[in-house]
C-alpha cells in the first residue's frame, strides 16, 4: 500500500490514520474518519464505536500500528463487522516490516 510504501513501520497509529485520510482524498475514495457508530443489543442502544474508517458507507477499515495481528485484532473485527452487519471490514496493520491486511467476512450480513 502507498503509505505504507512511503512512511515504513515505526509510528503511532495516527500517523497513519492522517497518512491513509490524504491518500484516499487523493484517490477519490468517500470515506469518514473516527466514525462514531451506534452499537445495539437486541433492539436497544448500549453505546457507540469509533471505527477508524468507514468506506464507501459500506467497508469498515481498522489500523493497527503493532509488530505483529493477532488472533484478538481479527476477533475484534469479526465482533465489528456483526454487530454493524457490514459485509466486508479490513484490518491493516502498519506496524510490521511488511504491510499486513486482513480481509474479515460477515457470513450472517443481511442486507
Amino acid at each position: 500500500m502507498e503509505v505504507h510504501k512511503h512512511l515504513g513501520n515505526g509510528f503511532q497509529e495516527v500517523v497513519y490514520q492522517r497518512a491513509l485520510a490524504i491518500e484516499m482524498q487523493m484517490q477519490g475514495i468517500e470515506f469518514s474518519r473516527e466514525h462514531e457508530m451506534l452499537l445495539q443489543y437486541k433492539g436497544y442502544d448500549i453505546g457507540t464505536r469509533r471505527v477508524d474508517f468507514f468506506v464507501e458507507d459500506k467497508i469498515m477499515v481498522e489500523i493497527k500500528a503493532i509488530i505483529n495481528l493477532e488472533d484478538v485484532h481479527l476477533a475484534q473485527a469479526m465482533n465489528y463487522v456483526e454487530a454493524y452487519n457490514l459485509e466486508i471490514a479490513l484490518l491493516i496493520n502498519f506496524g510490521a516490516k511488511s504491510l499486513q491486511h486482513k480481509r474479515v467476512h460477515n457470513n450472517n450480513h443481511k442486507q
